[in-house]
């Protein structure tokens, strides 16, 4: 298991930054729900503000980084990765250094709105369709009436939007940047504007507005725990998902496999 050592350093985050472990070729912080959301506070309390990426890490996005430069490069320069799924988890032993937590972006968005709310901590929420944005805005109102929403903003606009975009953020002043934009946009994104939007805390969240928002249903809970949260989803939008979760999870596992039988093979 190796230690990554925080970029911030000492005054800019975490004075004992925690070990990671390493997944075909991919860093993943070994904090739990608790510890990641203590982390970006502690980012968001530091006196010299300045911004930090938090990448979650699933099965697809891994797989992604194989092929995509850019999403690699962007993953690997993440301040936070965490694992987004419990099949990581699983096979971690098998395929390299365990990774003993699951952190899903759905449940670090909450947490982060739960603390948020006692805190009173501004957010920008970028991303998802106007209509479904809007909606996503009230129902952070109604549940957590103590944060400030500093701005808000759909997830259509092109790269020549995209000063404008980050100037509209930086602007804004808030603590925390939620995007609920698809992989790799948002990954590459948020590391190509991180200096650019001066935001302590920048975290993708993926299809997690829409879940916040109502539009679609997560998984009950005793799915979750059984790691079956992918199949669950795949029932709700098998067109949309099938090849993600069955042609991609199956590459996945052969090439953990194969990490296996070369490890065996090398004693």
């Amino acid at each position: 298991m190796s230690t990554h050592i925080d970029p911030a350093g000492a005054p800019g985050g975490d004075t004992l930054p925690p070990p990671t472990a390493e997944l075909m070729g991919c860093r993943f912080d070994t904090v739990d729900l608790d510890q990641a959301v203590d982390r970006a506070l502690s980012w968001i309390d530091c006196p010299q503000r300045r911004s930090h990426t938090i990448v979650t890490v699933n099965v697809a996005i891994l797989m992604m980084m194989r092929q995509d430069p850019q999403l690699a490069e962007s993953v690997h320069a993440a301040d936070m990765v965490v694992a987004d799924g419990t099949p990581l988890v699983w096979v971690s032993p098998w395929g390299g250094d365990p990774v003993p937590h699951r952190v899903t972006g759905v449940d670090l968005m909450m947490e982060l709105l739960r603390v948020g709310n006692e805190r009173g901590l501004s957010v920008f929420l970028l991303g998802t369709t106007q209509e479904r944005l809007d909606a996503l805005v009230r129902v952070v109102h109604e549940r957590y009436p103590g944060v400030r929403i500093a701005g808000s903003r759909n997830g259509y606009f092109t790269r020549e939007q995209d000063a404008e975009v980050t100037a509209q953020i930086r602007g804004s002043g808030a603590d925390v940047l939620l995007m609920g934009m698809p992989a790799p946009m948002k990954e590459i994104w948020s590391e190509r504007q991180r200096e650019a939007l001066d935001t302590p805390v920048i975290l993708g969240v993926g299809g997690a507005f829409d879940v916040l928002a109502g539009y679609v249903k997560r998984a009950p809970v005793p799915l979750q725990k059984a790691g079956l949260e992918w199949a669950w989803r795949l029932m709700l939008e098998p067109r949309k998902l099938w090849r993600r979760y069955l042609v991609t999870n199956m590459t996945f596992l052969g090439l953990v496999a194969r990490s296996v039988v070369l490890r065996f093979v090398g004693r």
